[in-house]
């Protein structure tokens, strides 16, 4: 059962306005940065914040999107990205188009954070929260760019940190005001349970269903012809399966391994020739864009690394909706 780490405070970080972020966030998905992206977010900005001697620990974040724009055309059923021209090569020959999609958004981070000072001195979260925001605001988010906060003097637009270290009650009345402030907008969550459900609804009638298939059902609108009666089903109407079933999505959520792990240095041209490497693909799994509204306690916005290296999993993990871990994720190799 996944269970998400400890944490002391939220550290919120609102309204954060994204230029060009990568909205390619797989070889099969598009629309939103990954969550490993964020993840990957999450421990840059860890490591920024203790050199810069800030003794804050990670254990998790959250996202919440209030607006997007994705650079995009569409004509019909077709959808373009708006892509740039690359400057001529030194012969004077047109250089090649690499595929990029961009997206501007408008999020709001909740950090999870373990931090015993600010337990002892709480007249410091104020200044140290300020000064989180300023190392994240010359970061990049999936390759996109932060701008300066639209109206900074709002208080709207300024990050503060909340204490959970409280009894469970006190928990749940901190938390509500915390989702309140970051509406309008929608967190995203994990919504495993629903790949093991929609497989489990394949199978009964095409037991040669595998997870991929239950995947690629939930990530289009099905219709289906329901007659209304034997005798005459002319009078029937046509049905789609997104019915009370919310806004779901297929994402990415980590990433799991193709071979064993190969000492560092061993293999040619590696980023990094000091740390072990491994070659990876993607894992998928189904997510959810919910109203924080909805959301009855904080492990339901976080998402967490679990790693398995032994196993050759490498994946970030939400505590939405819990499901038995072997009914979670789509390993699906390419020829």
């Amino acid at each position: 059962m996944n269970t998400c780490p400890d944490y002391d405070f939220l550290l919120v970080l609102p309204h954060l306005r994204v230029q060009n972020a990568n909205a390619i966030s797989s070889p099969l998905t598009h629309g939103f940065p990954s969550v490993t992206a964020l993840m990957g977010l999450t421990w840059a900005l860890s490591r920024k914040t203790r050199a810069s001697g800030l003794d804050l620990d990670f254990t998790g974040f959250g996202v919440v999107c209030h607006d997007y724009q994705e650079q995009s055309t569409h004509e019909g059923f077709v959808g373009s990205f708006c892509l740039t021209r690359n400057p001529i090569g030194k012969d004077g020959s047109t250089a090649a188009i690499v595929e990029e999609g961009r997206i501007h958004l408008e999020v709001s981070l909740v950090l999870a954070v373990n931090c015993p000072r600010w337990l002892q001195r709480p007249e410091e979260r104020e200044a140290d929260c300020t000064k989180v925001a300023q190392i994240l605001a010359a970061m990049r988010l999936a390759g996109g760019s932060f701008l300066p906060p639209e109206k900074p003097w709002q208080k709207r637009y300024q990050p503060y940190a909340v204490d959970f270290s409280g009894n469970e009650d006190d928990r749940h009345a901190k938390f509500r005001a915390v989702r309140m402030r970051l509406l309008p907008g929608f967190a995203l969550v994990a919504r495993d349970d629903l790949l093991a459900q929609r497989l489990a609804e394949l199978q009964a009638t095409q037991p040669q269903a595998s997870r991929l298939d239950a995947w690629l059902s939930l990530a289009r609108v099905n219709w289906h012809f329901s007659p209304k009666s034997e005798e005459n089903p002319t009078q029937g109407e046509w049905q789609h399966d997104r019915k009370n079933l919310g806004w779901v999505v297929p994402i990415p959520v980590g990433y799991g391994a193709l071979a064993p792990i190969q000492s560092a240095g061993s293999v040619a041209n590696a980023r990094d020739m000091d740390t072990p490497f491994r070659l990876v693909e993607s894992l998928y799994s189904i997510g959810q864009w919910i109203s924080p509204h909805r959301l009855q306690d904080p492990t339901q916005i976080l998402w967490y690394a679990k790693s398995s290296p032994e196993e050759g999993l490498y994946r970030c993990s939400n505590d939405y909706a819990t499901e038995s871990s072997d009914s979670a994720d789509l390993h699906y190799e390419f020829d």
